[in-house]
């Protein structure tokens, strides 16, 4: 009777226990420290579960962003008051970060319980889909505030309404495409040599995820430094009518809203650019340590971002007031927004 096929559940490895025991082979670099002996040496029952604490550190860090992010959403959906363009991206964000924080769960469940390629390559798909639909995101917000800053006067209108249910669409569905390539073949499952760092997606999959990703990193940039010459420029003029610059104080919050401009930005690069440069410059023969020690932080992110985006917002600060308490205290409900929220 021939053998089946080795199901490959693990992000790097053939088996996902395989860093706990020792031994060698020519999969050692990409699978940990070795693999337990042979599956029919024992029955299925005895079989050891051991668990890569790294996977661990990942499962636990999707349950905080599913968490964090489920509230954003369910604020978001309940309120009718939240429909402005800026809280549907934000929304949006949100949800891509909640179907990530889920996909990082299920891969761990799958990874463990079910060793199934079938479920691998879906849960992978998901992971791909919501990171990606995260990154868009957080790039239609960035267009979205240099554009309510640029077109101040008819920021409002249904025109604006339209291009954001416009970016809404193609994002989803860019993203949507990107997680559907694993899944429709475009995997490397049936030829290892074109695994990359993160099992099944093919070194010429990540690459492109990797490439995109730095073109969005750099137009986010060049989009924040416009946002930064416009609110420099407007608290210019503004200080220009009180005769003196440095002591305006508007001028101080506007010098706090650039910094939390570079925060953002800054926040955004530290927790993805290690993990692009790294999938750009290794392949399967790397240690999985550098993968998880990259790809970690990576995740960080969806959890910063209901922080940077949601929970810093007035409004739903108030609507989350509204459901945690039933009432909002007077040092939300009366704060004024000011330059350093933008």
């Amino acid at each position: 009777m021939s053998e089946e096929p080795p199901v490959t559940p693990s992000w790097m490895s053939p088996d996902p226990t395989a860093w706990a025991s020792g031994g060698g082979g020519p999969m050692e670099n990409s699978s940990g420290l070795g693999t337990f002996p042979p599956e029919d040496s024992l029955p299925p029952s005895q079989l050891p579960l051991l668990v890569n604490p790294w996977d661990i550190v990942l499962c636990s860090s999707g349950t905080l962003i599913a968490f964090e992010n489920a509230l954003v959403v369910l604020v978001i959906w309940q309120n009718p008051a939240l429909r402005a363009p800026m809280f549907l991206l934000i929304g949006s964000l949100a949800l891509a970060d909640l179907l990530a924080g889920l996909g990082l769960v299920l891969h761990f469940t799958c990874a463990y319980f079910l060793r199934s390629d079938s479920a691998q390559l879906l849960t992978v798909g998901l992971v791909v889909a919501s990171f990606s639909a995260s990154v868009f995101s957080l790039l239609a917000i960035t267009i979205d505030r240099y554009l309510s800053l640029y077109y101040a006067l008819t920021y409002n209108s249904e025109r604006t309404a339209a291009f954001t249910y416009t970016m809404l669409v193609l994002l989803w569905g860019l993203s949507l495409c990107l997680g559907l390539l694993p899944v429709t073949g475009v995997n490397c499952l049936a030829e290892e040599a074109t695994c990359s760092v993160v099992r099944p997606l093919t070194k010429n999959n990540i690459a492109v995820l990797s490439v995109s990703f730095l073109l969005l990193f750099g137009l986010m940039l060049q989009l924040y430094v416009q946002i930064c010459k416009i609110v420099m420029r407007h608290a210019h003029q503004i200080a220009l009518q009180h005769h003196f610059l440095a002591a305006t104080p508007h001028y101080v919050t506007t010098r706090k809203g650039v910094s939390t401009l570079a925060i953002i930005l800054g926040t955004f690069a530290a927790c993805w650019m290690p993990f692009t440069v790294y999938s750009l410059i290794a392949d399967y023969t790397y240690p999985p340590l550098y993968t998880y020690a990259t790809l970690v932080p990576a995740t960080y992110n969806s959890v910063i971002n209901p922080v940077i985006y949601a929970f810093r917002n007035q409004e739903i600060q108030k609507a989350l007031w509204l459901v945690c308490c039933g009432c909002v205290p007077a040092s939300v409900a009366q704060r004024a927004r000011t330059p350093s929220d933008v």
